[in-house]
């Protein structure tokens, strides 16, 4: 019962609005730019170069930009690393079964490798998550657009979050002290909690990427990767307890979401129309995903999908299916990793413990 009251309880504001504002902003107006210029084709770009916004979101406007300027370079190293991916089965001449096994691959090594990074430069939200996301969906792209064009697009959106994220600065009463975060340094034990972290982070997104894709090639359903998303949001968390409380709330909340997103689907919008429910639900996501997590992927899920369908037009209803499908089965080997190790002691203590009840 205690478990179930926290899964649906939700946290005091504290003043969500002003990230969340800055966050929509990000996103709404590099992708209205991009729908005038008639290039929906480099919105993906866009899209996560945005991510850059949702870094330092409670700090001094200096402290602010160191951190969202590490997240912004790491980011932009995984876009450029999806674009050159998306450009590497083709080269190797592997067919499709063989170039989404190796995507999957990358993908692994991405959830691990920046989940290392992003704990080593101690940034905020943990974990790989958009990483992964936008490794991942970049790298699935059939029709990839020139390099320079998705890299350049990608710089800008990052640049001007940067911007947005001091922007405040222009009112008298907002203007602090310009400090900078300071040196960090890393004890033994944080430097081995980050590699173990990374470690997890590769386990679960690897067996729910490779799982997602066995069962996809037999049940004829997709996008794997947002299994290897939702494998790893259980991840997030200082207790078990609340590791499992976060996978619920990850397939709970899609649901619900999908809910949204069908009637979304029903208003037939134009791109214009997308981009500004994007950025509404960009708001949203940034305004409860601190707060209550179930709430905020009501609005995570008609982001996802809607950012997915304004760059590579599909079924809307197998979009629909196979995300609660990659959802559920992630979410589920996400839980599994989190709940491994315990299960592992209390085995282990079982067997060592056993030889000395004999007589």
């Amino acid at each position: 019962m205690k478990m179930l009251t926290e899964m649906f309880s939700i946290a005091p504001a504290n003043k969500d609005h002003h990230p969340a504002l800055r966050c929509a902003v990000g996103v709404f107006v590099p992708l209205f730019t991009l729908v005038l210029l008639g290039r929906l084709d480099l919105a993906i770009f866009a899209s996560f170069g945005a991510f850059t916004g949702i870094y330092g979101r409670g700090e001094p406007h200096g402290i602010r930009f160191a951190l969202q300027l590490r997240a912004g370079l790491l980011m932009l190293l995984v876009i450029l690393l999806a674009a050159l991916a998306a450009r590497t089965g083709g080269a190797l001449g592997l067919d499709p079964a063989g170039t989404t096994w190796l995507l999957v691959l990358a993908t692994t090594l991405v959830a691990g490798g920046c989940s290392v990074a992003i704990a080593w430069f101690r940034l905020r939200p943990a974990g790989s998550l958009f990483h992964i996301f936008a490794f991942a969906a970049i790298a699935s792209i059939p029709n990839q657009p020139p390099l320079w064009e998705g890299m350049l697009v990608a710089a800008l959106t990052t640049a001007f979050c940067l911007l947005i994220g001091f922007s405040s600065r222009i009112l008298p009463s907002r203007r602090a002290a310009w400090s900078r975060p300071r040196p960090i340094r890393r004890t033994p034990d944080e430097k081995r909690a980050a590699l173990l972290e990374g470690l997890g982070y590769l386990v679960a997104a690897g067996l729910a990427g490779a799982l997602a894709t066995w069962a996809g090639s037999r049940l004829g359903f997709g996008h794997n990767y947002w299994a290897m998303v939702a494998a790893v949001v259980p991840l997030v968390g200082h207790t078990t307890r609340h590791r499992v409380r976060r996978g619920v709330q990850r397939i709970i909340g899609t649901v619900l979401g999908l809910v949204v997103m069908a009637g979304i689907l029903l208003l037939g919008l134009q791109p214009w129309q997308t981009v500004l429910v994007m950025a509404l639900c960009q708001f949203g996501a940034e305004m409860f995903i601190i707060r209550q997590y179930l709430l905020a992927q009501i609005f995570v899920t008609p982001l996802a999908l809607v950012s997915t369908l304004l760059v590579v037009p599909s079924s809307p209803t197998i979009l629909l299916r196979d995300r609660i499908i990659e959802t559920v089965i992630g979410a589920a080997v996400g839980i599994a990793v989190v709940l491994a190790p315990g299960a592992w002691r209390r085995f282990r203590g079982r067997t060592t413990a056993a030889p000395a009840d004999v007589p």
